[in-house]
């Protein structure tokens, strides 16, 4: 009963704890719920993307029958503010509105028809300001000022951070070849299958509990304590079933949890708010829309010497997780590969736009297309295979990352390179391609790859939040009760703990069981993010288990058991628990190695530890219509001991889907700060037809020995990858560079090169 037990149930694909309840219909998310007197609201929401606020007319609505009340930002009782990092976010507008879809007043109505209805009635009178919408004219002297001060390093600049190892000068003069670009990306829609949504219910003593769609439940209780001024202890935080995230549910749902609260506050009733899709689409939180510019310096033997990176990240009118995005974008930015000379500058900034937030990859799918796209510039220049210089220059055990930090196990990045070189059979398709390109066929072939690395965790930025706790209870049956504060949403969490929990004690699966996330009810294990959730609770899993088990064999050895028979007749054991009045529950908690990470020149232990992949793919490009297709993908990722191969397949599958739609369907076109998108008429996600034939995935299993049983992370890392695999295909199809995203038909067309034809 430890953690060195057999692990026969370590990689098994043991069936989703949850699948029954989501097949069957029993799951329960938000707009499922329903309790006694139970009022919905809806959002009063600016039309400008700058202005002052003169005043507010609700005088229709609330002739409207059926409405309870508007509430607006005067009659907040505690803070006027959504917490994030920062508090520069208001719950609701109160003299200025700085994007459209800004927050200024709600609504309460006995229906939810009746409530949006009201909320387009209530009338806003404005004196428009000067708006600024693009990130490079937001920092200009003289730009309009769009951040709130104390949340802004200067002007429109919310944050700047450098990062400097060596002397990039130095590099750039022992580089015999040096390859210059500007990138670009725009917003990525997190397009869950649930909108946002949360109750909020008045509970006795002056409490109050938030049912929600989340990522993070105390992120939630921390927002809702604040804006109504209670303390922690009478604000309680439900997780109900979550139909899917990606980072869009971190920070939003600490708006619409508060929002929500304020009417629950005033009506002394339960308040529904769920967002309709249009609504969800055009005022929640996206991928931030970056610029970037790469410098790439490397020896003729492909041997890189030096890089130099600057970018700017569109963090939207607040700072929400900015800070956080742009600094895993600035340890990122140097990519999985050994790089004696880095110099790079990243910058958010703010401006009239919607806010931007966090979205699976977390600020590095912005320079993972540069630096890969860098790579393959170096390879085109140096008669390189591109998959032997990223062999090359591939980051093992005991180099030191862009961050100089020693990398002391688990690097598996070479490994990568070369499974999915042999999964594609790499030399061989590449003459494939050739032959069929050199036909002359308006169909051209292109293979793309791309490698990348990942810290796992929150990192050296954010050291205090990568906490974990779990609770473990041994019932008088000999069941298994199991409690932590991560969530599952859709991604296979609770399938992966309770085998990790299984293995731990040794019994089968079916004997644990994880119990709903409740912030009364469970510890507070930090954010369901950064692809941290195995590890962290795992670990925090592993401890509680080691705990309750010495308890077990204390009980077996005065039963006269023997420690190899205790998981057989562990019911045996618990009913000694409870006849002779034994504790039975334990409290375990991560443990893991120190990061740290110095803000002033970018170094440090920035991750206890990386996860890596290699994707290939190979993509038909008609260069009569523009109009690409994959045709086939590969996709070996790094993650450690694979807890449960067919949820980590299902994983790579669908982060490979994202990242397919990223590079070459996913936009919202953006005009004098109104984002023309209102739902997947006019925002085009891909479909069963745009990624078959399935991944062929593999994986290369670099053991973490401070990992729950060797595992990592891999929820983000498929998205990463997958992007730049498939823009860099479509680049080699074309014989020509891309450059900015999404690779449209009309893109495509204007990318196409006469010797293409």
């Amino acid at each position: 009963m430890n953690e060195d037990a057999p692990r026969a149930g370590i990689g098994a694909a043991v069936p989703r704890v949850d699948a029954s309840d989501k097949v069957r219909g029993g799951a329960r998310f938000i707009d499922d719920l329903a309790f006694p007197g139970m009022l919905h609201a809806a959002v009063v929401r600016s039309t400008e993307p700058h202005a002052i606020l003169r005043s507010l007319d609700p005088s229709q609505a609330l002739e409207l029958p059926g409405v309870v009340c508007l509430f607006t930002a005067g009659e907040i009782p505690g803070k006027n503010v959504i917490h994030v990092i920062y508090d520069d976010q208001p719950a609701l507008a109160s003299d200025r509105v700085r994007y459209v879809g800004e927050p200024v007043a709600l609504v309460a109505a006995r229906d939810r028809r009746t409530a949006r209805t009201a909320a387009s009635l209530v009338t806003l009178d404005y004196d428009p300001l000067p708006a600024v919408t693009d990130p490079l004219e937001a920092v200009h002297p003289g730009a309009p000022q769009v951040a709130v001060p104390s949340a802004a390093e200067r002007g429109n600049v919310f944050n700047a951070m450098p990062l400097r190892k060596g002397n990039v000068e130095t590099g750039f003069e022992e580089a015999d070849v040096i390859v210059e670009g500007t990138y670009r990306t725009g917003y990525q829609e997190h397009a869950y299958l649930e909108p946002q949504g949360a109750i909020a219910v008045p509970e006795e003593n002056g409490g109050i509990a938030i049912y929600g769609s989340m990522q993070c439940p105390f992120y939630v209780q921390g927002a809702v304590a604040r804006v109504l001024g209670l303390p922690l202890s009478r604000v309680r935080v439900v997780q109900s079933a979550t139909g899917g995230a990606f980072g869009g549910k971190e920070d939003v749902p600490s708006q619409i949890g508060s929002l929500a609260a304020l009417l629950a506050w005033k009506t002394h009733r339960p308040v529904k708010l769920v967002l309709d899709r249009k609504e969800d689409v055009l005022t929640t939180s996206k991928r931030h829309p970056a610029v970037v510019r790469y410098r790439t310096g490397a020896k003729s033997d492909g041997t890189l010497t030096a890089i130099e990176v600057d970018f700017v990240y569109n963090a939207g009118a607040y700072q929400t997780l900015s800070s956080a995005v742009l600094w895993r974008g600035l340890v990122t930015a140097a990519g999985p590969y050994r790089v004696p000379h880095v110099k790079i500058d990243g910058r958010s900034v703010a401006t009239n736009t919607v806010p931007c937030g966090a979205f699976r990859g977390f600020g590095s799918p912005q320079v993972i297309f540069p630096h890969e796209s860098q790579m393959d510039r170096l390879a085109s220049r140096l008669g390189i295979d591109r998959l032997e210089i990223r062999r090359r220059n591939a980051l093992r055990v005991g180099d030191q990352t862009s961050c100089a930090q020693r990398l002391e196990e688990s690097v598996g990045i070479a490994e990568t390179i070369d499974e999915a070189g042999r999964l594609a059979d790499w030399p061989e398709r590449l003459r494939r391609v050739e032959k069929t390109n050199a036909e002359g066929n308006r169909i051209r072939r292109g293979v793309g790859i791309a490698s990348v690395v990942y810290g796992v965790g929150l990192g050296g930025k954010a050291p205090f939040l990568d906490k974990a706790g779990a609770y473990m209870k041994l019932e008088a049956d000999g069941s298994i009760a199991v409690a932590v504060g991560t969530v599952e949403m859709g991604q296979g969490l609770s399938t992966a703990l309770t085998q990790i929990a299984a293995q731990a004690l040794a019994i089968p699966p079916e004997r644990i069981h994880l119990a709903p996330v409740d912030s009364l009810r469970v510890p507070d294990s930090g954010p369901t993010v950064a692809s941290r959730g195995t590890i962290m609770s795992g670990l925090a899993i592993l401890d509680a288990a080691r705990k309750l088990s010495e308890r077990i064999r204390e009980v077996a050895r005065a039963l006269g058991i023997a420690e190899r028979d205790a998981p057989a007749r562990l019911a045996e054991i618990a009913q000694a628990f409870y006849n002779r009045n034994l504790d039975p529950a334990v409290e375990g908690w991560a443990s893991t190695p120190p990061v740290h990470w110095d803000p002033k020149t970018g170094l440090g232990n920035a991750y206890f530890v990386y996860a890596y992949a290699t994707h290939i793919a190979e993509v038909a490009v008609d260069v009569t219509t523009g109009e690409t297709s994959v045709e086939d993908y590969v996709a070996v990722h790094d993650s450690g001991r694979i807890i449960n191969r067919q949820l980590a397949a299902g994983q790579v599958e669908g982060g490979v889907a994202q990242g397919l739609g990223f590079a070459l369907m996913e936009e919202i076109v953006e005009t004098d700060g109104r984002l023309l998108a209102n739902g997947f008429t006019t925002y085009r996600i891909p479909t069963i037809r745009d990624v078959a034939p399935a991944p062929k995935v593999g994986f290369v299993e670099a053991l973490y020995a401070q990992g729950p049983f060797g595992a990592k992370g891999i929820g983000e890392v498929p998205l990463m990858a997958a992007h730049a695999a498939v823009a860099r295909a479509v680049a080699h199809a074309l014989g020509t560079e891309i450059e900015a995203y999404p690779l449209s038909p009309d893109r495509v067309k204007a990318a196409v090169t006469p010797s293409a034809i």
